[in-house]
C-alpha cells in the first residue's frame, strides 16, 4: 500500500474513532525520518488537547493498525497536537483562524514572491485574503502549498 493511501486510511480511521467529541483532526502524515517510518496524527480541539485525548486515540488506532496491518514494516506511531504553528489544512481553517498572523508559501510567484507573512483576512471564493505589506492580497487557494500559524511575539 502506497504512503498516500495509508494516509488517506488513517484519517478515515481517525475520523470515526473521534466522531461525536471536540476533537478535530488536523493532519495526518506517513514520513521516513532518520530513525525509520513514522506515522503522525495531528490532534486539535477548542482549548488544546491534552495527553489524555492522544493517549485516548492513540490506543483506539493503535488496536485498529495491528487488527487490519496496512504499513509493511516497522514504524512509530505517534499522536499529538499540532502545536503552536498548527498547519492550515482545511478551507474552514482559513476561516477560523482570520485575523491570526500566517505565514504561507505558494508553488510559484504571487506579487513576484512564494513566501508570505501577514494577518488572515479569511477566503473569498477559491482565494486566500491576507493583509500584507500595508495592503490585502488575495493568494489563489491551488497556489498555496503550505500555510500555517505563526507565533506572535
Amino acid at each position: 500500500m502506497g504512503r498516500g493511501n495509508i494516509v488517506e486510511l488513517v484519517t478515515d480511521w481517525v475520523d470515526e474513532i473521534i466522531k461525536g467529541s471536540d476533537l478535530e483532526l488536523v493532519d495526518v502524515e506517513y514520513v521516513k525520518e532518520s530513525t525509520g517510518w513514522i506515522l503522525r496524527v495531528f490532534l486539535d480541539k477548542p482549548g488544546g488537547i491534552d495527553l489524555d485525548d492522544c493517549q485516548a486515540v492513540s490506543a483506539v488506532l493503535d488496536k485498529k493498525l495491528d487488527q487490519e496491518d496496512p504499513i509493511p514494516g516497522a514504524y512509530s506511531l505517534e499522536v499529538s497536537s499540532p502545536g503552536l504553528e498548527r498547519p492550515l489544512k482545511k478551507r474552514a481553517d482559513y476561516e477560523r483562524f482570520a485575523g491570526r498572523l500566517v505565514q504561507i508559501r505558494t508553488y510559484s510567484g504571487v506579487h513576484g514572491r512564494k513566501r508570505f507573512e501577514g494577518i488572515l483576512e479569511g477566503l473569498q471564493g477559491d482565494n486566500v485574503l491576507l493583509k500584507w505589506d500595508g495592503e490585502t492580497i488575495e493568494i489563489p487557494l491551488e497556489l498555496v502549498s503550505k500555510a500555517n500559524l505563526a507565533l506572535e511575539l
